[in-house]
C-alpha cells in the first residue's frame, strides 16, 4: 500500500482532558507537523440538536462528520488542510502550559535521535472529543494512530468551567449553568462505555476492544495523570508507530 503523504495521529479523549494541551505540544515537539480539530467541524448553531432544553454540541450530530472525513482523506492525500478549511480552533486558549521546558527539551532529543528511523510524510495531529466510537465510523480509515487520555468526572468538570467559553461559526459560546452535568459528560460516558468494563469510563479497559480498534492508552496509571508524563507517554508511542510505516 502506497504510504499517506501525511499520517494522521488522533488524540481522543472528555473534554477538558488535555487534548489540545498535549496536540500542541506534539505540534512543537515534532517536525513538520500541524493540527487539525475536530471543533472546527461542527454544524451551523440552529442545526445543533438539543438535549434537557440546552443546545448539544457533545454529540456526533453536532459534528458535520462526512465534511471531517472528507478533510481527513484530502490531508492524508496531500499533507494540506482542505483550501475551503479555516480553523477558528486555534484561537481558543488552553492557559498556562503545564510542562516544564526541561520536558520538553527532551521529548524534542528523543524524536531527533530517532529521526532517521521515521517515514518522510508529514504528521496531522487530530484533536477530538469524540473520534473512535461507532458513531463516528466513517474516520476510522484515515485515522492512523490512535491516542485516548482520560480526565476524572471532577476534574474535567473543573476545568470545563473555568474557561471563558469558545469561538464558534457564529461568534462566541459560553456553556450554560448545568451544562457539563446534563450534557458534557453523559454523553462522554454514553459514546465510550464501549471500551471499559462495566461501561465504567473511572474503571478498567477492556483491552480486547482497545486492541481490536488499535486505541493506545497509557496503562497502570490513575484516571488523572500530570501532563508532562502523558506527554513522555504520547512522544514513545507515536515514535513507536511512526517506525512501523517505515518497516518494509
Amino acid at each position: 500500500m502506497e504510504q499517506p503523504k501525511a499520517i494522521i495521529i488522533a488524540i481522543s479523549g472528555c473534554s477538558s482532558s488535555g487534548k489540545t494541551t498535549l496536540a500542541r505540544l506534539l505540534r512543537d515537539i515534532f517536525p513538520n507537523t500541524f493540527i487539525l480539530h475536530e471543533d472546527d467541524f461542527y454544524r451551523p448553531e440552529p442545526e445543533l440538536p438539543s438535549k434537557n432544553g440546552l443546545l448539544d454540541w457533545d454529540c456526533a450530530e453536532a459534528i458535520d462528520i462526512p465534511a471531517m472525513a472528507d478533510a481527513l482523506a484530502y490531508i492524508r492525500q496531500n499533507a494540506s488542510f482542505p483550501p475551503t478549511l479555516e480553523s477558528k480552533e486555534d484561537q481558543n486558549s488552553v492557559g498556562k502550559c503545564p510542562v516544564s521546558d526541561s520536558a520538553i527539551a527532551r521529548a524534542k532529543a528523543k524524536v531527533s535521535a530517532r529521526a532517521s528511523s521515521l517515514p518522510a510524510a508529514r504528521l496531522c495531529i487530530l484533536d477530538g472529543f469524540l473520534l473512535y466510537p461507532p458513531s463516528m465510523a466513517p474516520l476510522k480509515p484515515s485515522l492512523d494512530v490512535k491516542l485516548l487520555v482520560r480526565a476524572s468526572y471532577e476534574k474535567a468538570k473543573a476545568r470545563r468551567q473555568a474557561r471563558d467559553g469558545y469561538v464558534t461559526i457564529e461568534g462566541f459560546w459560553a456553556d450554560p449553568p448545568g451544562y457539563v452535568d446534563d450534557i458534557v459528560w453523559p454523553n462522554y460516558v454514553q459514546e465510550h462505555a464501549f471500551m471499559f468494563e462495566d461501561g465504567n469510563v473511572d474503571g478498567e479497559y477492556r483491552h480486547d476492544v482497545l486492541e481490536k480498534e488499535g486505541i493506545k492508552v497509557q496503562k497502570g496509571v490513575g484516571v488523572d495523570v500530570e501532563m508532562e508524563q502523558t506527554l513522555d507517554w504520547a512522544v514513545d508511542t507515536i515514535l513507536d508507530e511512526l517506525e512501523k510505516f517505515s518497516s518494509p
